[in-house]
């Protein structure tokens, strides 16, 4: 369904947030034609699940999924299988809807959100998957841009991502995009089309580099060393869920300068 989009969001303790977090979807929402709202939770503590079933009531357009499963040892991948549980959601009944959204639930997202340069954006077929600058501009866990292309947290240079993506982001004119391999920041917008089949994965995944870029990025940031807080079985999930539309479908994978959030 062309110009429909499915917001998706992932919650664990964000009860403070929920409400600042609903009326930005709803905001979102009335950007498109038609949209849908697909949450999925993870065991709380802070009444989050009590918070999304009185929403739930209110607005006849949220899916909610429960995990009801032991969560894993690694948070990312907890955020990936509640991720993938909205794709998964998506393929089976909304994946004629032109856009799909992640974003997270958190304080991250709970200011109001600025549309004019999403509108901006939408009107635009030079990006598959966009997310925004923040200020800080804070998720260099996310962030891939050759030469900078693994996980920051892996190295011991983790200030290299920070400085290569202030750079970029606070040096680029309005609506200029930036072409990069990975990045969120709390919110992208993605064309739904060039993500199909495409998972969520909080491993590091180095399979889905070329040895030329792995090359690359030893050369500029030192070597890489397991001792970090992650270890080699932790990745942030958004990195492999990018590589892999960029591998299948060729998606453009874009940052913009401007500020939602």
């Amino acid at each position: 369904m062309a110009n429909s989009c499915c917001i998706c969001g992932t919650v664990k303790n964000c009860a403070p947030f929920l409400d600042k977090i609903f009326a930005n979807m709803e905001t979102l929402g009335a950007l498109f034609t038609d949209y849908v709202i697909i949450l999925s939770y993870d065991k709380s503590t802070d009444g989050s699940l009590k918070k999304i079933k009185e929403y739930k009531k209110r607005n006849p357009k949220v899916y909610l999924y429960v995990n009801r499963e032991p969560l894993f040892h690694y948070r990312t991948h907890n955020i990936a299988k509640a991720r993938n549980k909205c794709l998964q959601l998506i393929n089976a009944k909304f994946n004629n809807f032109e856009y799909f959204i992640m974003m997270d639930c958190d304080d991250v997202c709970s200011q109001s959100v600025k549309t004019g340069a999403l509108t901006h954006y939408l009107q635009r077929d030079d990006w598959d998957g966009l997310s925004f600058n923040k200020n800080p501009y804070y998720d260099i866990w996310a962030f891939s841009k050759y030469p900078f292309v693994l996980s920051c947290h892996h190295f011991r240079t983790t200030r290299k991502w920070k400085q290569f993506a202030d750079k970029l982001m606070y040096n680029t004119p309005p609506k200029t995009l930036i072409p990069c391999l990975s990045a969120f920041n709390g919110f992208s917008i993605y064309r739904t089309s060039k993500f199909i089949n495409c998972v969520y994965d909080g491993r590091m995944r180095v399979d889905l580099f070329p040895p030329n870029f792995i090359e690359a990025n030893l050369l500029l940031a030192g070597p890489f060393t397991v001792k970090n807080p992650h270890g080699l079985n932790e990745d942030c999930e958004h990195r492999a869920f990018h590589m892999q539309a960029i591998r299948q479908y060729g998606a453009r994978i874009m940052m913009a300068p401007e500020i939602i959030f």
